[in-house]
């Protein structure tokens, strides 16, 4: 875990490159940004959650990481072959879901997960079939949807209700079918019609579409087109962005949902 003051970051375009993040924290040979998070305040009461691509999570309380070192601290101790998915705030006590590749996922208290010290390895989140690994971390905030998407540019909206919460360390119930035409689960998050979702392939293409204009549909299916792919190119991110950020929103919204 690093630190890096918002300031010192460069503003710059949607079609500029950007600079190598090696230039502000100094990362290691096969090291690479997972999270990013915004904190103003290392509050009592706070916590951050971590999820790994094995399917173990940890709760570390937030003012475990308030002493900055220039070299960075250890955030979750890793065991062999892992890799760490996501981290996000907090207050310990909201639900937790996990989304693993093969489309499945496992909603659970976040009251489950005992506060460990920023060096325990954590404890069992979900429970993987052979070959599968957890792709997305959600820290579930009010009643929004969650948005599921596939390497091959299918999606769709759930409600979140249709999720039903259970104890860690349980395989999870279908998000969405990962079928031949869907391909792996690329990610999840939760949103409502305010938002807008940024698709970025792995070609660099980025499509930004209104959520609202995404179909609504139950766990149990395949969805909807979110981006249409060039031949041999995937899907691999999704991220959410306020729509009120943006004054141009309604201008430019990158395309719209086809229903198949």
């Amino acid at each position: 875990m690093f630190w890096l003051p918002v300031y010192q970051l460069p503003e710059a375009g949607p079609n500029a490159r950007g600079r190598p993040i090696i230039n502000w924290i100094p990362l290691e040979d096969g090291e690479k940004v997972q999270a990013v998070l915004p904190v103003r305040e290392y509050e009592d009461g706070k916590y951050v959650f971590f999820a790994t691509r094995n399917g173990t999570v940890k709760k570390t309380p937030l003012t475990e990481y308030a002493f900055r070192l220039a070299r960075g601290k250890i955030a979750i101790n890793l065991a062999e072959g892992d890799a760490l998915v996501n981290a996000e705030l907090s207050d310990g006590t909201r639900d937790i879901m996990l989304f693993a590749s093969n489309g499945k996922a496992v909603r659970f208290g976040g009251d489950s997960v005992r506060p460990m010290g920023r060096t325990a390895t954590g404890v069992r989140g979900m429970k993987l079939a052979e070959g599968e690994q957890v792709v997305s971390l959600i820290v579930v905030d009010g009643e929004g949807d969650i948005l599921t998407a596939s390497q091959n540019g299918y999606g769709k909206r759930t409600a979140l209700t249709e999720f039903p919460k259970k104890g860690r360390g349980t395989q999870g119930v279908i998000a969405m079918k990962t079928s031949t035409r869907n391909g792996a689960l690329v990610g999840a998050i939760q949103l409502s019609d305010h938002h807008d979702v940024l698709l970025i392939s792995d070609g660099g293409t980025l499509v930004r579409t209104r959520a609202a204009e995404i179909s609504q549909v139950g766990r149990n299916t395949q969805g909807v087109t979110l981006m249409r792919l060039a031949e041999g190119e995937t899907l691999q991110a999704i991220e959410r962005l306020d729509a009120s950020l943006d004054g141009d929103a309604d201008t430019d919204a990158g395309g719209e949902a086809a229903a198949d």
